[in-house]
C-alpha cells in the first residue's frame, strides 16, 4: 500500500515538468518574435546575459508562482503571492550585474538536478525550481537537512529579497 504522502510526488513532478516545457515554449516564442530582416523599426540590441525563471511551489497542491528575470533585469513575476496578482519591476544594475555573474558561473552547471541525480525528498515543502536556459535545471527543497547547490541558492536569494517571490512559502 502506498502512502497518502507519496501522491503528491507525480503531481508536483508533473508541474515541474510542466514548467519545463512551457519555459521552453516561452523561449521559442521569444525568438519567433525577434526583429527580422526586412522589418520596419529600429533594431534593438540584444543584450548580452542570461534569462532565468523561478518557479516555485508550496506542497503538491499550492499555487505555482512563477517569476522571469530578463538578461536586463526587468522581471515579471505571476501570482507571486498566491492571489493571483501579477507584478513587474527591474533590478537595480548592481543586482543585476550580480545575477548575470552568478548565472555564467561554471559552478552553476555542476548543480543542475541532473548532475546532483537529484530526488525530491520531502513532501509539504517550499519547492523552487530555477530554469536556466538552454536547459539548466535546479531544485532547491526547503527540506531539513538538505543542502543547498551554493550558486544555485545565492541566485534563489537575490531573486526572492529584490522582487515579490517569496523565499519562505
Amino acid at each position: 500500500m502506498v502512502r497518502p504522502s507519496w501522491s503528491r510526488v507525480p503531481a508536483l513532478s508533473a508541474g515541474v515538468l510542466l514548467a519545463t516545457a512551457l519555459t521552453g515554449c516561452a523561449l521559442l516564442g521569444n525568438a519567433e518574435g525577434a526583429a527580422a530582416p526586412g522589418r520596419q523599426g529600429s533594431a534593438t540590441p540584444t543584450p548580452t546575459g542570461n534569462l532565468v525563471t523561478l518557479m516555485q511551489r508550496l506542497g503538491g497542491d499550492g499555487p505555482v508562482r512563477t517569476l522571469d528575470v530578463e538578461p536586463t533585469g526587468r522581471w515579471q513575476c505571476r501570482d507571486c503571492a498566491g492571489d493571483g496578482v501579477d507584478a513587474t519591476g527591474s533590478l537595480n544594475p548592481e543586482q543585476t550585474s550580480r545575477l548575470q555573474r552568478m548565472l555564467a558561473d561554471p559552478a552553476l552547471a555542476r548543480e543542475t538536478d541532473q548532475a546532483r541525480r537529484y530526488r525530491q525528498l520531502c513532501i509539504g515543502v517550499l519547492t523552487s525550481t530555477l530554469l536556466i536556459p538552454p536547459g539548466l535545471t535546479v531544485t532547491i527543497q526547503d527540506c531539513p537537512g538538505e543542502p543547498a547547490p551554493p550558486v544555485a541558492y545565492q541566485v534563489l536569494l537575490l531573486l526572492t529579497q529584490a522582487t515579490p517571490a517569496d523565499d519562505k512559502g
